[in-house]
């Protein structure tokens, strides 16, 4: 079964970028759709992104032109690259497959 781990996460001033890293274990990442999700405090989790195992992608709208998802399947790592960074950004962002699993999530907190 597989495992995944975010990091990247931490405090940023509005306009910054940080990397956001999901690293598996126990199986193959390439055979999976992979998605970053986010939750703000009091907000239902949201879709940010989305990866197929081809390298198809699809974004919210919110975040479109800023944020940038890709795969390293020989890493068994996803990535989500954040630029210009809004406080309305603020969530703790999950890593998940299409098998359900889900990531123990990370904090990304934008300061205006």
């Amino acid at each position: 079964q597989v495992q995944l781990v975010e990091s990247g996460g931490g405090l940023v001033q509005a306009g910054g970028s940080l990397r956001l890293s999901c690293a598996a274990s126990g199986r193959s990442l390439s055979i999976y759709v992979m998605a970053w999700y986010r939750q703000a405090p009091g907000k239902q989790r949201e879709l940010v992104a989305r990866i197929t195992s081809g390298g198809n992608t699809h974004y919210a709208e919110s975040v479109k032109g800023r944020f940038t998802i890709s795969r390293d399947n020989a890493k068994n790592t996803v990535y989500l690259q954040m630029n210009s960074l809004k406080p309305e950004d603020t969530a703790v962002y999950y890593c998940n497959n299409n098998a359900g699993t889900w990531g123990q999530g990370t904090q990304v907190t934008v300061s205006s």
